[in-house]
């Protein structure tokens, strides 16, 4: 009869049990449809108007003139700057590594060209290496074996430049994954080999690179996928000499008349194949979230004697890729006109005074950053759901992993996509949403996922369960754990994860140019306007506010976070 009892009694609590489960299930399955949702349905929405008229959209892309020429330029962008980017990214982790002590600090220098806005560092190499009136060109051409030529020697528009500056912004995120991972070899290994009589370069060759091969086979998978999908260099240079790529025909398709929308949404089918095949294959082989995060170790530190030299290669390596072109926004943003010639006694703040009184440039700079907080403001909580399901992904076997792809898609995938599929969709019912700020917020916020998410999952595993397991055997809900015990001690990580958001998408242009209107404009498609009309000193104004508001973004996640604010990621 006791037995009886208990068992009567045990009853309604595994039925609390299951529902509680069965409650927990559809709230995530409900949390994962709606990121779907905001997502997937904008991609599905775009490649299913490219396959109307009996996929009418493929036969206009893959038979029109010049087609495969722009598809060789695309693959050779991609794959030249990938290998830029694995030779310089690897030589400056390596010289990171070997820095002294004293000398850290500039480990943080190879990551600026990920925080420098990518138009403002490609506006920069214009100003610099344009054939006629580039700085360094008229400064070239004073050397002896070009004082005969009245232009270049250096042609910044062409397809071989092009793939030159791309490839060493590329290099800061090779040199985030080779750091990390650098930091993580155990030091006995190196020692071993250096005892068995292998050389520094031995060493390197036999028994560094081998271990960091996992490192940089998915550093260069990401490289290779914004190589893919660059946007803006070839945009912005490459039109004066023909340098098309697949997303620049696809801009370029939305703004003929009429709008070809499915021409554009064919042109991106081959980019977004390839990401959503790169992002499936990652989450075969790569498995586990906790193989995501690395921990750093002491153990691996090379000879001091190469500290100098690796100093002095990071230096170069800051110099050329991001201190010269924001020297030549300066330059120009001081100057009157965009000429060759650098004449101090001429420098006016008149430039910056014109934008300050500039009703359309001051009004989209307050939009920028209105809809960037917001746009953050949302992010921060929903990657926090995000990542709460994620860290428990065994709890969720299968909206754990649909949720792990939904969330990285934005990242594997061209931001011009994402851009044009959210054009279609909230151009039309039932939700238009098109010429208000909320459709711009929507892109932001869809962007951002991944790295809202990875961030807090990591700040999420460095914790562990501890904490929360106490507080729930002191009787506290899940609602009251979060809110009372794990929301404080995250803290630092919302404020680095808000503030790198913030950075990123002060830096947006690509998504933003396809769903701005003429009502709603950010400092980067402003930017973009400007540069069009030729009024090159207020570009260079734009550019250093851009940059401005990003520095102190980065000044923020440092605070908050530390100097390690972008390993994070």
């Amino acid at each position: 009869m006791a037995a009886d009892a208990v068992s009567v009694g045990m009853r309604p609590r595994r039925r609390r049990v299951t529902r509680a489960r069965i409650g927990t299930a559809v709230a995530v399955g409900a949390f994962t449809a709606g990121l779907g949702y905001l997502t997937v349905v904008p991609l599905v929405r775009l490649q299913a108007l490219a396959f109307e008229d009996r996929g009418q959209g493929f036969v206009d892309a893959f038979t029109r003139p010049g087609i495969w020429t722009t598809i060789r330029m695309t693959i050779a962008l991609a794959l030249g700057s990938l290998a830029i980017a694995l030779v310089f990214g690897t030589a400056l982790a390596w010289a990171a590594n070997s820095l002294s002590p004293r000398l850290r600090p500039l480990r943080a220098l190879p990551i600026l060209p990920i925080v420098v806005p990518a138009i403002a560092s490609v506006l920069g190499w214009g100003f610099l290496f344009s054939p006629r009136p580039g700085y360094l060109n008229a400064l070239l051409r004073h050397l002896p074996w070009w004082t005969d030529i009245d232009q270049g020697p250096i042609n910044i528009y062409s397809l071989p430049w092009i793939i030159i500056i791309t490839g060493l912004a590329l290099a800061a995120f090779v040199y985030l994954f080779v750091s990390a991972s650098l930091e993580s070899i155990n030091g006995e290994l190196i020692e071993a080999a250096q005892v068995s009589g292998s050389s520094r370069a031995g060493v390197f060759f036999r028994v560094t690179l081998p271990l960091l091969r996992p490192a940089l086979v998915y550093g260069g998978g990401v490289a290779l996928l914004l190589g893919l999908g660059q946007f803006t260099a070839p945009l912005l240079l490459g039109r004066t000499q023909g340098v098309s790529v697949l997303t620049t025909e696809m801009y370029f398709a939305t703004k003929q008349e009429p709008a070809q929308y499915a021409l554009a949404a064919a042109l991106g089918s081959p980019l977004l194949l390839f990401g959503v095949g790169v992002l499936v294959l990652q989450r075969v082989l790569l498995g586990d979230h906790a193989r995501f995060v690395t921990h750093g170790s002491k153990g691996f530190r090379p000879a001091a004697r190469s500290s100098r030299l690796g100093a002095v290669a990071i230096l170069l390596y800051t110099l050329f890729a991001t201190v010269l072109p924001i020297v030549a926004l300066v330059i120009v943003a001081l100057s009157t006109w965009w000429t060759g010639d650098i004449v101090p006694s001429t420098f006016t703040l008149d430039n910056f005074r014109n934008v300050i009184e500039t009703s359309g440039i001051t009004s989209a700079i307050r939009t920028s950053l209105i809809v960037s907080v917001i746009a953050v403001g949302i992010a921060l909580p929903v990657g926090f759901i995000a990542a709460s399901i994620l860290y428990r992904r065994r709890e969720h076997r299968l909206m754990g992993p649909v949720l792990d792809f939904i969330v990285a898609m934005p990242l594997s995938i061209p931001a011009v996509i994402f851009g044009l599929g959210f054009l279609l969709t909230y151009t039309q019912g039932p939700v238009v949403l098109y010429g208000t700020n909320w459709v711009m917020i929507l892109v932001y916020v869809t962007l951002m996922l991944p790295f809202s998410t990875r961030m807090q999952l990591s700040g999420r595993v460095a914790l562990g369960d501890a904490y929360i397991e106490a507080s729930r055997v002191s009787g506290a809900g899940p609602v009251r754990t979060n809110l009372s015990i794990l929301a404080p001690l995250m803290r630092p990580t919302f404020g680095a994860a808000a503030a790198l958001m913030f950075v990123l998408l002060a830096n947006e242009f690509t998504a933003s140019l396809l769903v701005r209107s003429p009502t709603v404009q950010v400092m980067g498609t402003v930017l973009f306007d400007t540069y069009d009309n030729g009024l090159y000193p207020v570009v260079a104004c734009v550019a250093l506010i851009m940059i401005l508001v990003t520095a102190l973004g980065v000044l923020l996640a440092v605070l908050l976070s530390g100097s390690d604010a972008f390993r994070r990621l």
